[in-house]
């Protein structure tokens, strides 16, 4: 017999264990309505409730990422500026002319379907429950926890210092290894640029985050079509782990950031990528640049993809600030510092909410 909507959601509600997937909950024929396991109320944790669009006078930043490579040196300077202004103001900015073509993109996005449409049995045989799993497949954020499932599959792969991909669809490894390499490279250099806008020196952030052993980790996001888009949410507000988050998504909207109290929508686009701040870049910089607040809502008419690309110190790294940028008078230190691989265990164990996870090292 086959399992109604209203059932499957029962299912959920009293043994998470059973769930699979929204996408399998999503090909049932029975959906009409969202399951009780899905609604989700905008409380205390999400009051900034104002969507908007960046305003004309006060867009979103843009940086040219050839003139950070291969550009004069006053174009050099110039775009080391603008980077420092995008992190500090926004802590977040659109990138182009990143070297990385748009066929190997479009392929990687066609590989990330091609495994959520695998067979739910050949995905779970990738599904992992401890956050150092080199390659995690599942759902919501943390099913153990969440109060309210989310409309989001997910795989999550480690590509750096070791490769790892799964083996299911034929040409999904090939995709990502071109792709890991890409990025790598480009994070790389973004967070050059970045430590000099900080006065610390081109080498600073790679020789002091490790990075020849760096975490990089790619993690897929599908958001199915949501029968009640307005009662559901794909990804609650959060900030992430990392120095930096490069994101690619698959021209279907649902990305919004909180600035100044206001939920903006990003429109997506196929020339740039999407470039975050993340939490590890707050405590080095000593909280000049912030890392951002995001969260991605879902529709009832495409198939979301997003995929991101987290950069991130080596997980025996201790991230804390700079000492170059403390002052005892007038700039102390406002975080403690803490093992990278001891921060991604403390963000698995809390609920996304916010920058909860970051408040915890904060002094």
């Amino acid at each position: 017999m086959a399992t109604t909507a209203s059932e499957v959601g029962q299912v959920q509600s009293n043994n998470r264990k059973s769930f699979t997937s929204v996408k399998a909950l999503t090909e049932s024929p029975q959906l009409t309505s969202l399951p009780p396991s899905y609604t989700y109320t905008t409380n205390s944790d999400d009051e900034h409730e104002i969507v908007t669009d960046p305003e004309e006078d006060d867009p979103i930043p843009v940086i040219d990422y050839s003139l950070l490579v291969a550009g004069t040196p006053d174009q050099r300077a110039k775009t080391i500026e603008d980077l420092g202004k995008a992190c500090e103001e926004w802590g977040f900015f659109m990138l182009t002319n990143y070297f990385v073509s748009k066929s190997i993109m479009e392929k990687m996005v066609d590989e990330v379907f091609a495994f959520f449409n695998l067979r739910e049995e050949e995905k779970q045989e990738y599904a992992g429950k401890d956050v150092m799993d080199p390659i995690r497949y599942g759902t919501s954020s943390n099913v153990s926890m969440d109060k309210v499932l989310f409309w989001r599959d997910f795989l999550k792969i480690v590509v750096h210092p070791e490769f790892h991909s799964p083996m299911k669809p034929p040409g999904f490894r090939e995709a990502l290894a071109e792709y890991s390499r890409r990025t790598w490279k480009l994070g790389k250099e973004l967070l050059r640029g970045i430590s000099e806008s900080l006065g610390l020196g081109v080498n600073y952030m790679e020789h002091r985050m490790n990075l020849d052993s760096g975490l990089q980790m790619v993690a897929a996001n599908l958001y199915p079509p949501c029968p009640q888009p307005e009662l559901a949410m794909g990804i609650p507000p959060h900030s992430d782990h990392g120095l930096l988050n490069l994101l690619m998504q698959n021209g279907v909207s649902g990305l919004q950031l909180l600035r100044n109290g206001k939920w903006i929508n990003v429109s997506s686009t196929s020339n740039c990528l999407l470039v975050f701040v993340s939490d590890h870049l707050e405590v080095l910089s000593n909280g000049k640049y912030k890392s951002v607040v995001h969260r991605a809502v879902v529709s009832n008419k495409a198939t979301r993809i997003s995929l991101a690309v987290v950069i991130a110190p080596s997980l025996d790294t201790v991230v804390e600030p700079a000492k170059e940028l403390l002052d005892s008078q007038n700039n102390p230190a406002a975080y403690i510092g803490m093992k990278h691989r001891d921060y991604l265990q403390l963000q698995s164990s809390n609920r996304l909410n916010g920058k909860s996870v970051l408040d915890n090292v904060k002094i």
